[in-house]
């Protein structure tokens, strides 16, 4: 295992940046855009009996990013101290870290959930729901709660193994769990007719499977750091590193979760049709910009390992590659999307309010997308290297400071054309002190010896 801990190293820290950088990220970007293809799918499976069961995919999703705020804060925050520990061969500490973010991880998994349950009507009407669109959103959230605390621990497991170098063996996991979800949906829904139910029942099952296979990668001895309960920690440094690290994961995911819910009540006062077609035009932006974030997941590792390794230049560069590369692929996506948006709004939804208000706002979207690589690289520079006021400034701004307020002045005054411009202008204005802190990143770097 010291051997294989040591080859591992070596690939990190002296495989040529472009190629440990594309072997790196073809898994997480395959991961990404298939974990955001089951939830288009379950977009356009729902959006099939009705726009108000379309519009409680849009309400449960602002509760899922609410579970994923907590799986990313320990999971980005555990994997960032890991992959540095690594670099800094201490093995040890790295299973201490791992072990310790995953149970934490799990056991608020559990509280988030049972909280839950005990008040669900409430927290659905919290969420952004109409009257109309309860009985839906209830239904398809009950299934989520269940399937919480797999979902929070997931995340910690398959970011270790991504911050380890590792990505390939996450992407089992989540593939598997993404595949078997789109193939639930139609046999739950239709051919059981569960309707709604199933669509929940199947995204819920999926998920268990993919947290068992993720599991089995650490149990069967395929990664450096170690899962055991002996090695949990409950010394306050060690949990306050992990999830002062994850905390920009946090303030990202949480933001958007709050965003995502003030959206969903702005737009609700123009009816279901305008919560659905916000809802589509956020799935598919997000799967746009899956494939730069699945880029940029392949360059934390690098960034972690040669900055725990002393080996700054490397650093720059992967930064670099890391930007261009981006970039080039966000470029011809959004410009994909720009000239499709209509049509691409219609397969979700055959409404055309729904289509009309989809169509607009999907093309500002795609517009603005091409401003996100950066603020995202820079925003994973300073996380993977422990610089975690940057990360959280960054990440703070990008997914709520700026959209928030532009939300609430926008909707204000004008309407609903303002609520579509909201998300658009957030990702304009956070490019601009992404770039300063770029250059302040590097201007203090330490220098290399």
């Amino acid at each position: 295992m010291r051997n294989n801990s040591n080859e591992q190293f070596k690939k990190m820290t002296e495989t040529p940046i472009l190629p440990l950088l594309v072997k790196l990220s073809v898994p997480t970007v395959i991961s990404m855009l298939v974990t955001n293809i089951y939830n288009l799918a379950d977009t356009a499976f729902v959006g099939k009996l009705g726009t108000s069961a379309s519009g409680a995919v849009g309400i449960v999703f602002g509760y899922m990013s609410i579970i994923q705020a907590l799986g990313f804060m320990f999971g980005q925050g555990a994997g960032s101290v890991v992959s540095r520990l690594l670099g800094a061969k201490k093995h040890d500490e790295a299973s201490i870290t791992a072990s310790t973010a995953f149970f934490f991880s799990m056991f608020l998994g559990i509280v988030c959930s049972l909280i839950s349950l005990l008040v669900l009507d409430r927290l659905v009407m919290a969420l952004g729901s109409t009257e109309t669109i309860l009985p839906y959103a209830k239904t398809y959230i009950s299934f989520i709660l269940v399937a919480a605390p797999f979902m929070t621990s997931s995340f910690v497991l398959n970011n270790v193994l991504r911050y380890e170098g590792k990505a390939m063996l996450g992407m089992v996991g989540l593939l598997t769990g993404a595949i078997l979800n789109i193939a639930g949906d139609p046999i739950f829904m239709f051919v059981l007719n569960m309707g709604i139910a199933g669509a929940g029942l199947s995204t819920a099952l999926s998920q268990i499977i993919s947290f068992m296979i993720l599991l089995w990668m650490f149990v069967s001895g395929r990664t450096t750091a170690k899962l055991s309960p002996r090695f949990i920690s409950f010394k306050p440094g060690v949990t306050f590193d992990i999830v002062t690290t994850g905390m920009p994961s946090l303030l990202r995911q949480g933001l958007t979760s709050y965003a995502t819910v003030l959206l969903n009540q702005r737009a609700g006062v123009y009816g279901d049709h305008a919560i659905a077609a916000m809802s589509i035009v956020s799935r598919i932006g997000f799967f746009v910009f899956s494939v730069a974030l699945g880029i940029g997941q392949g360059f934390q590792p690098i960034s972690g390992f040669n900055f725990g390794a002393g080996k700054y230049r490397r650093v720059k560069e992967a930064y670099r590659t890391t930007f261009i590369l981006g970039e080039s692929l966000m470029a011809i996506a959004a410009l994909a999307v720009f000239i499709n948006a209509g049509s691409l709004i219609g397969v979700f939804r055959d409404d055309p309010a729904v289509i009309e208000i989809g169509t607009r706002a999907l093309r500002i979207h795609a517009a603005a997308l091409l401003f996100l690589p950066m603020c995202m690289v820079t925003e994973m520079l300073f996380q993977s290297t422990g610089h975690k006021l940057g990360a959280s400034m960054l990440s703070s701004l990008r997914s709520g400071l700026f959209f928030i307020p532009a939300l609430l002045i926008l909707s204000q005054v004008r309407g609903l054309y303002g609520i579509e411009e909201a998300q658009p202008l957030a990702y304009v204005m956070a490019f601009v002190p992404a770039v300063f802190m770029m250059l302040w990143f590097f201007k203090n770097m330490p220098k290399e010896a």
